[in-house]
Protein backbone atom coordinates (compact mmCIF):
# COMPACT_ATOMS: atom_id res chain seq x y z
CA UNK A 1 0.00 0.00 0.00
CA UNK A 2 2.66 2.18 0.90
CA UNK A 3 4.63 1.90 -2.48
CA UNK A 4 1.34 2.83 -4.36
CA UNK A 5 0.91 6.07 -2.31
CA UNK A 6 4.51 7.25 -3.04
CA UNK A 7 4.30 5.82 -7.06
CA UNK A 8 0.74 7.98 -7.21
CA UNK A 9 2.55 11.10 -5.15
CA UNK A 10 5.74 10.84 -7.51
CA UNK A 11 3.55 10.53 -10.37
CA UNK A 12 0.91 13.81 -9.31
CA UNK A 13 3.85 15.72 -8.68
CA UNK A 14 6.19 15.24 -12.33
CA UNK A 15 2.45 15.81 -13.46
CA UNK A 16 2.09 18.90 -11.97
CA UNK A 17 6.02 20.15 -12.96
CA UNK A 18 4.61 20.22 -16.24
CA UNK A 19 2.46 22.13 -16.69
CA UNK A 20 2.85 26.24 -16.34
CA UNK A 21 1.86 27.87 -13.35
CA UNK A 22 1.17 24.75 -11.20
CA UNK A 23 2.78 25.23 -7.79
CA UNK A 24 3.29 28.96 -8.08
CA UNK A 25 2.15 30.89 -5.37
CA UNK A 26 -1.32 32.84 -5.84
CA UNK A 27 -1.58 36.27 -5.22
CA UNK A 28 -2.28 36.16 -1.34
CA UNK A 29 1.03 33.87 -0.61
CA UNK A 30 2.95 36.38 -2.68
CA UNK A 31 1.77 39.36 -0.78
CA UNK A 32 2.11 37.85 2.46
CA UNK A 33 5.82 37.01 1.18
CA UNK A 34 7.04 39.82 -0.36
CA UNK A 35 5.00 42.95 0.32
CA UNK A 36 3.04 42.85 3.87
CA UNK A 37 6.11 43.93 6.17
CA UNK A 38 6.10 47.27 4.19
CA UNK A 39 2.15 47.06 2.92
CA UNK A 40 0.93 45.39 5.95
CA UNK A 41 -1.44 42.50 5.71
CA UNK A 42 -4.21 44.53 5.12
CA UNK A 43 -2.66 46.64 2.36
CA UNK A 44 -3.38 49.88 4.06
CA UNK A 45 0.59 50.70 5.13
CA UNK A 46 -0.09 50.93 8.75
CA UNK A 47 3.12 49.12 9.23
CA UNK A 48 6.71 50.91 10.77
CA UNK A 49 8.11 51.42 7.18
CA UNK A 50 4.56 51.90 5.43
CA UNK A 51 4.74 55.14 7.81
CA UNK A 52 8.22 56.01 7.53
CA UNK A 53 7.86 56.02 3.13
CA UNK A 54 4.81 57.58 3.21
CA UNK A 55 3.11 54.73 1.90
CA UNK A 56 -0.50 54.29 -0.27
CA UNK A 57 -3.66 52.51 1.28
CA UNK A 58 -3.97 50.31 -1.08
CA UNK A 59 -7.25 49.84 -0.05
CA UNK A 60 -8.56 53.52 -0.31
CA UNK A 61 -10.44 53.28 -3.74
CA UNK A 62 -8.70 56.77 -4.97
CA UNK A 63 -5.40 54.83 -4.78
CA UNK A 64 -6.47 52.02 -6.61
CA UNK A 65 -8.24 54.65 -9.32
CA UNK A 66 -4.87 56.67 -10.13
CA UNK A 67 -3.37 53.58 -11.59
CA UNK A 68 -4.10 51.07 -13.84
CA UNK A 69 -2.93 47.22 -14.03
CA UNK A 70 -0.01 47.97 -15.91
CA UNK A 71 1.66 50.29 -14.21
CA UNK A 72 0.91 48.22 -10.35
CA UNK A 73 2.86 45.68 -12.48
CA UNK A 74 5.74 47.58 -13.85
CA UNK A 75 6.26 48.40 -10.33
CA UNK A 76 6.02 45.44 -8.45
CA UNK A 77 8.48 44.18 -11.46
CA UNK A 78 10.52 47.06 -11.56
CA UNK A 79 10.57 48.71 -7.72
CA UNK A 80 9.96 52.62 -7.27
CA UNK A 81 12.05 54.89 -6.46
CA UNK A 82 11.21 58.22 -4.07
CA UNK A 83 12.16 61.53 -6.27
CA UNK A 84 15.30 61.69 -5.10
CA UNK A 85 16.10 58.64 -6.95
CA UNK A 86 16.50 56.65 -4.23
CA UNK A 87 14.91 53.01 -4.37
CA UNK A 88 11.97 52.69 -1.80
CA UNK A 89 10.77 48.98 -3.29
CA UNK A 90 12.89 46.76 -4.91
CA UNK A 91 11.90 45.28 -8.07
CA UNK A 92 11.05 41.71 -8.56
CA UNK A 93 11.91 41.20 -11.95
CA UNK A 94 13.71 37.58 -12.60
CA UNK A 95 12.64 36.63 -8.89
CA UNK A 96 8.29 36.28 -9.86
CA UNK A 97 7.14 35.37 -12.94
CA UNK A 98 5.03 37.30 -15.15
CA UNK A 99 1.49 35.37 -14.11
CA UNK A 100 2.99 35.99 -10.77
CA UNK A 101 2.87 39.72 -11.38
CA UNK A 102 -0.47 39.42 -12.71
CA UNK A 103 -2.07 37.20 -9.18
CA UNK A 104 -0.41 40.46 -7.50
CA UNK A 105 -2.03 42.95 -9.01
CA UNK A 106 -5.42 41.10 -9.09
CA UNK A 107 -5.10 40.71 -5.32
CA UNK A 108 -4.22 44.19 -4.63
CA UNK A 109 -7.22 45.24 -6.92
CA UNK A 110 -9.50 42.75 -4.30
CA UNK A 111 -8.06 44.89 -1.69
CA UNK A 112 -10.05 48.33 -2.51
CA UNK A 113 -13.06 49.37 0.00
CA UNK A 114 -11.79 46.72 2.40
Amino acid sequence: MKSIVLTMTTAFVAISLSFPGVGRADGVDMFAKKCAACHGKDGKAQTAMGKKLGIKDLTDAKVQAAATDAEWGKTISEGAKDPSGKVVMPGNQGKISPDEVKDLVKYLRGLKGK
